[in-house]
């Protein structure tokens, strides 16, 4: 079962997350998409080093080999720049529900990676069943109708193309086997995830100019950056060391039902019941994936190992404190 650690890096990713679709919907009203994307990641990134360098002697913040370089570039270029960099594009054409909704093909997609390129992650027929249940529950919380999903064709390209990227990102954080600690290889990925959307906003014709600053475009950055960045990425991809790229992406199944309690909460929005329905459709399907952990007949067999010991270990007790067998000589009537 999982530790009391990882449960919390769970949540904390995805409740961090889940209001990534929000601000920045909210912020690309403010800023060009790929300079906002670069500027969350300029604050991120020295957010997270000054972190790394305070929490890590220097021996453990240096890349020494071939993996470290491989898990670094893995995250800084796909796990999180070009990730990233297409969902901001994407939500200009798209609506949040539906960058939500087709960000959560990261999960589907995390094992057909993990097949090809990892020995130790495979996606059993129990696994694909809660796989599935989870994007049944996504869809009926999201509740895209149709129109909302033929809407939109290029920006829908643009977030598949960021699932994919992300998802593609984290196997290879996995097969890299880096021996640098999930903070400092998102210490050292970030700053090539802002110098390739720098690059990139320089490509499409961004300027600096466009910005409006404004007190909510402040607070949209300060959330992308410091929270949905650098503390979210902490837990994340600590998340991934632990349990895995398939497991850890299962964040992007609960990413949107944090969104949608989210706008409940703070803006008022209702909830539909089909909402609700779709929240005990993600549960179910966690609740399946997480039965993979139980092994029956193991425990099953512990328990009959077990089982003797203990009735011993009673009589045992039994005889010290006098309960055991009557004396002889005595009979009971």
């Amino acid at each position: 079962m999982a530790d009391r650690r990882t449960i919390l890096a769970f949540v904390a990713a995805s409740v961090l997350f889940g209001g990534t679709f929000v601000a920045a919907k909210a912020g690309l009203s403010y800023f060009p998409p790929l300079l906002f994307v670069a500027l969350r990641f300029d604050v991120a990134a020295v957010a997270l080093a000054a972190f790394a360098v305070a929490t890590t002697d220097r021996e453990g913040l240096i890349p020494r080999t071939r993996g470290d370089a491989v898990g670094i570039v893995a995250t800084g270029v796909l796990a999180i720049g070009l990730a990233n960099a297409l969902l901001f594009v994407g939500q200009q054409y798209a609506t949040s529900a539906v960058g939500a909704i087709v960000f959560s093909l990261n999960p589907i997609l995390t094992p057909v990676f993990a097949a090809v390129l990892l020995a130790d992650e495979r996606l059993s027929a129990r696994g694909a069943v809660g796989m599935v249940l989870g994007l049944v529950g996504v869809a009926l919380v999201v509740d895209p109708s149709l129109a909302m999903l033929v809407d939109g064709g290029v920006g829908k390209l643009f977030l598949f193309a960021g699932a994919v990227s992300g998802a593609l990102g984290s196997v290879l954080i996995r097969r890299a086997e880096s021996t640098l600690s999930s903070t400092v290889r998102t210490a050292w990925g970030l700053p090539l995830g802002a110098a390739l959307s720098h690059a990139l906003s320089l490509g499409a014709g961004e300027s600096p100019a466009a910005i409006v600053w404004t007190p909510e475009a402040v607070l949209a950055l300060a959330y992308v950056g410091l929270f949905a960045g650098a503390v979210a990425y902490i837990a994340y991809f600590g998340l991934l060391d632990r349990a895995g790229a398939i497991r850890a992406n299962l964040i992007f199944y609960v990413v949107p039902a944090v969104s949608t309690l989210g706008g409940w909460a703070l803006l008022g929005e209702s909830i539909a019941p089909l909402a609700i329905l779709g929240f005990l459709t993600i549960f179910a399907g966690f609740a399946v994936l997480g039965s993979e952990e139980v092994d029956a007949a193991a425990l099953r067999r512990r328990l009959a190992t077990r089982l003797p010991d203990a009735v011993a270990e009673r009589a045992d007790a039994d005889d010290r404190l006098g309960l055991g067998e009557e004396p002889r000589g005595f009979e009971s009537d």
